[in-house]
């Protein structure tokens, strides 16, 4: 053997330790993949949608200071992930780069190795809502169980949809359980912050706000309105 190589294992002791580390992690690569199989069977999809696939840090556009300070907190957290609790909230008018900024994280930790779903609450309602058929195999509970389960999960259009005590009492529930199991959760608004305090209640900002956990308001002007002419 060239005196330049380094052999990988010295004795048998080395190599069965050597296998019993790369059997872990094709385990949990298993787990993960069948729970994104599982994610993509109850709600007909899974992780980012299409037209976020690509999605950036890279292709982020900066245009204010405060934008480039909302790049510069999430590449932090992107990075802080795997140790802590990631919550984040961006609040903030339609057109101001949420679901981008918030697409890229997704994308980003998906290329690492964990699970990410972004689902509006008019989806996760009417995913919630179609438990209720007697011809539905998943219960509510194991619905709500494994949207838990998820590394990230980002629920868009908070405030758009939630009009009822139910759908409150299910987004509290979804929160209080994936914090008190050390899951990451992201939320998109066009409130501010009295509004979703309003809307949401206490309880849940002050779950979302534990760990390295950020809210950020996108004050600026809307980037469609520069690209297209109208504002949305």
């Amino acid at each position: 053997m060239p005196h330049y190589i380094t052999p990988k294992f010295y004795n048998d002791k080395d190599l069965l330790l050597w296998n019993q580390q790369q059997g872990q992690i094709s385990s949990i690569s298993i787990l993960r993949n069948n729970q994104a199989m599982k994610m993509q069977k109850i709600l007909g999809r899974s992780g980012i949608r299409e037209l976020y696939i690509n999605c950036s840090f890279e292709n982020y556009n900066i245009k204010t200071c405060r934008s480039q300070k909302s790049f510069t907190s999430f590449s932090k957290i992107c990075k802080k992930f795997k140790n802590s609790i990631a919550n984040f909230i961006f609040s903030g008018n339609p057109g101001t780069g949420k679901n981008h900024l918030a697409a890229a994280i997704g994308n980003y930790l998906i290329l690492n190795g964990n699970s990410v779903l972004i689902i509006t609450v008019a989806d996760l309602m009417s995913s919630i809502k179609k438990t209720f058929s007697s011809s539905c195999k998943t219960t509510e509970e194991e619905l709500i169980h494994k949207l838990c389960k998820v590394d990230l999960l980002i629920i868009d259009e908070i405030g758009v949809q939630i009009k009822s005590r139910y759908e409150k009492i299910i987004i509290n529930q979804i929160i209080d359980r994936r914090s008190s199991t050390k899951k990451s959760t992201g939320m998109l608004s066009n409130l501010d912050y009295f509004g979703i305090k309003k809307l949401l209640g206490e309880r849940v900002i002050d779950r979302m706000r534990l760990g390295h956990s950020l809210w950020l308001t996108f004050d600026w002007s809307s980037y469609r309105k520069n690209i297209t002419g109208h504002e949305y």
